[in-house]
């Protein structure tokens, strides 16, 4: 069986020595002092560990059950949920006048990578619940609010978000899913939705669907989509559940991970919708929950490769199997542990260095948010939304290679059912595809992120990663050569390929979108290398004011060898994007 213990200790430094978020100015950053951050994050490492992680097993054999309409979660899920909501997690940054607790959403992304790593598929319930919950806040009336969001905070309600029809994916323009509108201001809601994520279940009361749907005389295409709640029990004047919504669950789907979430087939018959927003403004308010949703998905594809890391580890501790090249480490055993062996720290270290990469990016982009928000500051604003398609694509990418190599690293054992590696691999796999597919997030990175604001968010953000090079530079001879020239020269390759894309790109659009996947791949390490800069720096001053040597200095050697080894990949990419479009549009279509 595999196991999980919450990396809180990583999760500190990044908070505290890395990001030093108790002095950064954000309203609601003062309070997150040390002892705050550990008590929070012990506290739900204890579930997480404890209750979570125990059940990621059971929801992937037992998965979920259709019966009369009705979705059975697996055994023991239900119990935990309620565990979860009586403990306040699903409200933690949530509006304390809904019932919130008003933290930081740093705070609840930390926690919520300790939920992914510990049963993704569990997590999502109320994930999806929290995305729907930001849509009503920041786009319903008033009356909406107080209507839905107490019960969506505490999690007594669920919520989901309906966009995919069975002929349409990614052009939303092509929905058929038709809002009639009634004399009391309401709307028949009418066609069916798929692969919705928690669209049915028993772990709560009601659930509150956001579906994506068209108003007949509207304008055609996105420009004519709507949002509306349709709940799946109508609401009483006292807030109660009332009459059962016209709309069901028609099937579960077969899925080749996330078992433990049902993932459904909703079909509505007329159901009673109500308009969030403007008509035909559907889509503005829709990407609230998705642009969250990509962030945490990035998180969750990193999470993923996280806890396969830790078991690859404990593995590869234990494990005996030949003698190292350079003479024999554990005479009194029949073998060595393969810990001895190059390839195998090689696969370990490429392992850990994304992981801790990929922890410190994700908690920067949701400090980001944080001061968008809290601060109310259009740059951070900017940046994150520059940021998002490439945590999101590059992270989810990365975070199922690391489940790969965690497999890899258990050899035959890894491919058996027996040491749970084989599950990390299956549910990870859905990152790179759910939320918009990752070759989507690079078109979008390319097609209309760097070009955003005259591209003045790029601009910043290479001006953030000079200003570091430059405020460092010359204080340390060893940091200079293993971590700021380095990231310098990355930098100087994400720049090159830029150039190439304004240069090439506005004669011939196809040399842009066909470099745009290794520009998101390009963006994301020099993203990595930035953030491996930071904690380097972070960790030669802990160790000079005393702080945990072995832990730091294994900071330090995880940093390098990043930078010496996954780094240089930067070159690669360029190189593929400056082939420009010819090598991949060469082959005529009848010709594949």
């Amino acid at each position: 069986m595999p196991t999980y213990t919450a990396p809180v200790k990583d999760m500190q430094f990044v908070l505290h020595d890395v990001l030093a978020i108790s002095e950064a100015g954000i309203p609601g950053y003062e309070e997150l002092d040390r002892d705050t951050t550990g008590a929070i994050l012990e506290e739900a490492a204890k579930l997480a560990e404890n209750v979570l992680a125990p059940l990621n097993r059971v929801g992937d054999e037992q998965g979920c059950v259709l019966e009369n309409g009705v979705v059975r979660t697996p055994e023991g899920f239900k119990d935990a949920f309620d565990q979860m909501r009586d403990g306040g997690w699903t409200a933690l940054d949530c509006d304390p006048e809904y019932g919130g607790q008003g933290l930081p959403y740093l705070m609840s992304t930390a926690v919520g990578e300790m939920f992914s790593s510990a049963n993704m598929a569990f997590n999502m319930y109320q994930g999806l619940t929290h995305g729907a919950y930001n849509a009503i806040h920041a786009h319903g009336s008033e009356e909406q609010k107080a209507t839905y969001l107490p019960k969506m905070v505490s999690c007594e309600w669920g919520g989901t978000m309906n966009l995919t029809e069975p002929h349409c994916g990614t052009d939303l323009g092509l929905i058929k899913t038709r809002a009639e509108p009634q004399e009391d201001g309401s709307y028949r809601i009418t066609g069916s939705k798929i692969w919705i994520s928690a669209g049915e279940h028993d772990m709560v009361d009601n659930i509150i669907h956001l579906v994506l749907a068209k108003i007949p005389g509207g304008p055609e295409g996105v420009k004519g989509i709507s949002l509306f709640i349709v709940p799946k029990f109508m609401v009483n004047e006292d807030g109660s559940p009332g009459a059962r919504n016209s709309l069901s669950c028609g099937g579960l789907e077969k899925k080749m991970g996330i078992h433990g979430n049902a993932t459904c087939v909703m079909n509505y018959d007329g159901a009673t919708g109500f308009l969030v927003g403007e008509a035909h403004k559907g889509m503005r308010a829709m990407f609230t929950m998705m642009n969250e949703a990509r962030l945490g998905v990035g998180l969750q594809g990193f999470a993923q490769g996280a806890v396969a890391y830790e078991n690859a580890l404990g593995f590869a501790r234990e494990r005996q199997q030949g003698r190292a090249v350079t003479g024999t480490q554990m005479p009194e055993a029949p073998a060595d542990t393969i810990m001895v062996h190059p390839d195998v720290r090689r696969n370990l270290m490429d392992q850990k260095s994304i992981t801790e990469g990929a922890r410190a990016f994700v908690y920067w982009g949701a400090m980001l948010i944080d001061k968008a928000h809290r601060a109310e500051d259009p740059d951070a604003e900017g940046l994150i939304s520059l940021l998002t398609p490439v945590i999101k694509g590059f992270l989810t990418d990365k975070g199922f290679e690391t489940c790969v190599l965690a497999q890899q690293t258990l050899g035959g054992s890894g491919f058996t059912r027996e040491w749970g590696l084989e599950q990390f691999v299956r549910d990870a796999r859905i990152t790179m595809i759910y939320e918009g597919t990752n070759g989507i997030q690079s078109l979008d990175l390319v097609g209309r992120k760097l070009a955003a604001d005259g591209g003045k968010h790029v601009m910043a953000f290479f001006d953030m990663v000079k200003r570091f090079i430059a405020e460092n530079k010359g204080q340390d001879e060893a940091f200079d050569a293993q971590f700021l020239e380095p990231l310098k020269a990355a930098s100087k390759d994400l720049q090159a390929a830029g150039m190439f894309f304004m240069q090439k790109g506005m004669k011939n659009p196809n040399d842009a979108l066909s470099g745009s996947y290794d520009f998101m791949h390009l963006f994301g390490h020099v993203c990595l290398g930035f953030m491996h800069s930071r904690m380097a720096l972070a960790a030669t001053a802990a160790l000079e004011t005393g702080g945990d040597k072995a832990f730091l200095n294994a900071k330090l050697a995880t940093g390098r060898y990043y930078m010496a080894r996954q780094l240089p990949a930067t070159k690669t990419h360029l190189a593929r994007i400056e082939s420009g479009a010819e090598p991949v549009m060469a082959l005529d279509a009848e010709a594949f």
